[in-house]
């Protein structure tokens, strides 16, 4: 568990000011408008800022402390860090860069073979793709078993097809380890797809906290519309299938029959339409 009570003054009219607490094995996603305070609390609760007063507990473990000036290292904090530019050094292979957050082989390799990079040990960081230096990145911060891994837009600068995969290697990763991570992202259909919580940022403050599904899903279904959207989820239940989609900013949920959604999967374009407020699915082919 994660205890946050802490202030810190961002600009003279706006102060960053969070009470809350995160759960051990959180997936949380930090969402607002740039300036929010969003960077500025991962970078406050990994130990690169300061708050200017409160206290931070991870695990019973006093993390800062304002009354008493207890302010714990970077380097002592169990974190992990993932940026968008990937950080590697470039002189060092990519077993070598595993190795340098922790010398422990066995880790590094279980890690590699997770990802699936196994065979590109030996490869410097120049001979890897975007994906597969971000892929990289990510595991050398789940090498020293952090408490918390700190995930700042880091796929952003990814191609979508890129972006999408390892979305579902983030997914597998936290399922498989448990770590409890934070996610800066502006991209709701990730949020949607890997987080299980959101602090909606405004101003300093989170003004909301609920599920993905409760913070986005509009409720509101016009009589009359016609978009492209991408499948995110399905379930079946009973005769019917549960559609969750994503189209720009905005996530949905559509029931329709079990035997018009046998052709569809996760990942599928499709367009979505209505006839007397009923939807209509049908898959877009390229």
């Amino acid at each position: 568990m994660i205890k946050i009570d802490i202030k810190k003054r961002l600009a003279k009219d706006l102060l960053l000011k969070v009470n809350r607490v995160i759960q051990k094995g959180d997936f949380l996603a930090l969402f607002g408008e740039s300036g929010a305070g969003k960077t500025t609390l991962l970078r406050i609760l990994s130990g690169l800022e300061r708050p200017d007063e409160g206290k931070i507990v991870v695990e019973g473990e006093v993390w800062f402390d304002s009354q008493t000036g207890f302010n714990m290292p970077v380097q002592k904090r169990k974190i992990g860090f993932v940026f968008q530019d990937y950080t590697l050094f470039p002189n060092m292979s990519v077993y070598e860069n595993l190795l340098f957050a922790k010398n422990d082989r066995q880790k590094a390799d279980f890690l590699l073979k997770l990802i699936e990079l196994d065979k590109l040990k030996d490869r410097y960081p120049h001979q890897l793709s975007g994906g597969q230096k971000q892929r990289v990145a990510l595991i050398r911060a789940l090498m020293r078993e952090p408490k918390i891994l700190f995930l700042d837009e880091p796929l952003s600068a990814l191609d979508v097809k890129m972006r999408s995969k390892l979305q579902d290697e983030l997914a597998q990763i936290h399922k498989r380890l448990g770590v409890t991570t934070i996610l800066v992202s502006h991209e709701i259909s990730e949020i949607f797809k890997l987080c299980n919580k959101v602090f909606v940022l405004e101003k300093g403050e989170i003004k909301k906290e609920a599920s993905p599904f409760e913070i986005f899903v509009e409720a509101k279904v016009a009589s009359s519309f016609k978009f492209d959207a991408t499948i995110l989820d399905l379930k079946e239940e009973d005769f019917l299938c549960v559609l969750t989609l994503s189209f720009g900013s905005n996530i949905i949920k559509s029931v329709i029959p079990k035997e018009e959604a046998k052709e569809l999967k996760i990942g599928d374009k499709v367009l979505v339409s209505s006839k007397a407020f009923n939807p209509i699915i049908q898959k877009i082919e390229f």
